[in-house]
């Protein structure tokens, strides 16, 4: 692993605040999960070792990394001064992996789960962390055959990130509802927008709906508590769904499911980048977001992955429902400032239909899984446009 699997609890925690307090904000990165598909059956093949070794050598390595089962694997963009450059290079490191996996005979899927591979045919990668999640979890971690996107967003000053990670809880369904892209899993229709939110949050330990907390210090008690107790070994086992980084000085939103379409992934990417530049910028303003309290927050996250964006969501302000992309939309208005001073304003958008419901959409005409996860897959290939 890296230096920081090094490091003391005490010497990773020192050295992340100091990060933090030197941070430049807003730099970004952006992290995609894709499913290493067999080309004739569609379904997931344990080839990233294959995938890894092909990248040697080439411009993609760096940014290729393997992600807990060997049918899968994850590309990332790298630090990004300023949101405008992030598009391209999401754009560009999709098409670097495809043309790597193309000539393997493999293909890549991006929905949040795939809808009929068995999890026990599934291989966990042999590397020291991997192997101690298994040893871990165990059936928790075998269990995770999901794929999602990640946004990283440096923000300076290590309170004003607490600040920023507990207000960000409160619009985690309105991102979740806004990428949900996994209604199948196990050959079946789950009757959730977002399976994977379902299998993943509420498996793990430390998942889900972190705790708001008032201070770094009190934040960076609680992870020396969990050190101290045992209950961590790594600061990467705080699976939370959105965490202040212990290695980046970045806020880290893990919310959002995989996307097939590049732009939709670049939307949902400018959207998560823009709610958290907006956030610290309401900081500085001295009129902070407050945190919603975790209660209320689960209500609008069930509504998110089980409805998605047709469903409704709570408005807290009005005490009421209202359409999950009317909730949206009055948000991307209220982001719009931060968003073109940060370059992603021209990428935010709602669209028609998000990728869970075209695939139920198909699934009502009568479609099988089989064809609907193959248009997926071929919306995955779509680099240009």
């Amino acid at each position: 692993m890296g230096e920081e699997q090094r490091l003391s609890p005490d010497e990773l925690i020192a050295r992340s605040r100091a990060q933090f307090e030197s941070a430049t904000d807003f730099t970004i990165a952006v992290e995609e999960e894709f499913a290493l598909v067999d080309p004739d059956s569609l379904d997931l093949t344990n080839r990233f070792e294959e995938v890894k070794a092909g990248a040697q050598g080439t411009s993609l390595d760096e940014h290729l990394v393997g992600e807990l089962i060997a049918s899968e694997v994850e590309v990332r963009t790298g630090r990004c001064e300023t949101f405008a450059d992030v598009p391209g290079v999401m754009a560009e490191r999709r098409a670097q992996l495809q043309a790597l996996v193309e000539p393997m005979g493999l293909l890549l899927g991006a929905t949040g789960t795939h809808p009929w591979a068995d999890w026990k045919d599934q291989r966990i990668i042999d590397t020291p962390h991997y192997r101690r999640n298994d040893e871990l979890l165990r059936y928790v971690v075998w269990r995770n055959n999901t794929f999602g996107l990640h946004v990283h967003v440096a923000i300076n000053g290590p309170d004003r990130a607490i600040a920023v990670v507990s207000a960000l809880r409160n619009f985690l369904p309105e991102l979740l509802a806004l990428s949900c892209s996994s209604p199948f899993v196990e050959n079946v229709n789950t009757g959730l927008h977002s399976a994977r939110t379902q299998i993943f949050t509420r498996f793990f330990p430390r998942c889900g709906v972190p705790d708001a907390f008032a201070s770094w210090d009190e934040y960076e008690g609680f992870v020396r508590f969990l050190y101290e107790t045992g209950s961590i070994t790594e600061n990467t086992q705080i699976w939370w769904s959105v965490r202040p980084h212990m290695v980046f000085p970045t806020v880290e939103i893990r919310i959002c499911d995989g996307q097939p379409e590049l732009a939709e992934a670049q939307s949902l990417a400018a959207f998560a980048a823009s709610l958290t530049a907006r956030i610290a910028r309401a900081y500085d303003e001295g009129e902070p977001v407050d945190p919603v309290p975790h209660r209320l927050i689960e209500e609008n996250f069930w509504r998110a992955l089980r409805w998605g964006l047709p469903g409704e969501l709570i408005d807290f302000g009005r005490g009421e429902a209202i359409p999950a992309r009317q909730r949206i939309e009055e948000l991307i208005e209220w982001v719009l400032p931060v968003a073109e001073e940060i370059g992603a304003a021209a990428y935010l958008a709602v669209p028609e239909r998000n990728a869970a419901e075209r695939q139920l959409e198909r699934l009502g005409e009568g479609a099988t899984l089989e064809e609907i996860y193959a248009e997926q897959v071929r919306a995955t290939e779509k680099i240009g446009g």
